[in-house]
């Protein structure tokens, strides 16, 4: 069951941490060649659809690292690099939540209402706040994978 536990929280984190990459490095570039009318609307349905793969990921990540420090005899018991993963887990939650809930909301409504300029202001912010995430998130597998070896 553990096992499961683990490959289940490692698939999760591959998803967000591995989304936040592409979306960076690969199709932010890709669209960048593009008028702006043009990439904004396109990087509002791309995030309408990965959206809902990070909040997956994130129930996910909390269930089964909750069981699995459950397991090991709770946070007591466990190495540091769990409770790194832990904090780092949840300031990277936060923010995604922010994002989502503030400088997104004022993007996908600035698209809607045709509002270009505010459009790419709060897209800004978002990719920021990405980008932000995107290196706790490479930090946390650096740790955590180089952390059972230390």
């Amino acid at each position: 069951m553990y096992s499961i536990a683990i490959a289940l929280h490692a698939i999760a984190a591959a998803i967000w941490v591995g989304g936040m990459f592409f979306m960076l490095v690969v199709f932010r570039p890709a669209v960048m060649t593009l008028d702006s009318t043009a990439r904004t609307p396109i990087m509002a349905t791309t995030m309408k659809k990965f959206f809902p793969w990070v909040w997956m990921a994130i129930i996910i990540l909390l269930v089964t690292g909750y069981v699995l420090v459950g397991a090991f005899g709770g946070f007591g018991s466990v190495p540091i690099y769990v409770h790194i993963m832990h904090l780092v887990g949840w300031v990277m939650i936060g923010l995604f939540a922010f994002m989502v809930f503030m400088p997104h909301r004022v993007f996908r409504s600035a698209v809607e209402s045709g509002n270009q300029e505010l459009a790419l202001k709060s897209l800004n912010t978002v990719r920021w706040v990405v980008t932000a995430n995107l290196v706790l998130g490479l930090a946390l597998f650096a740790i955590v994978t180089g952390g059972r070896y230390s």
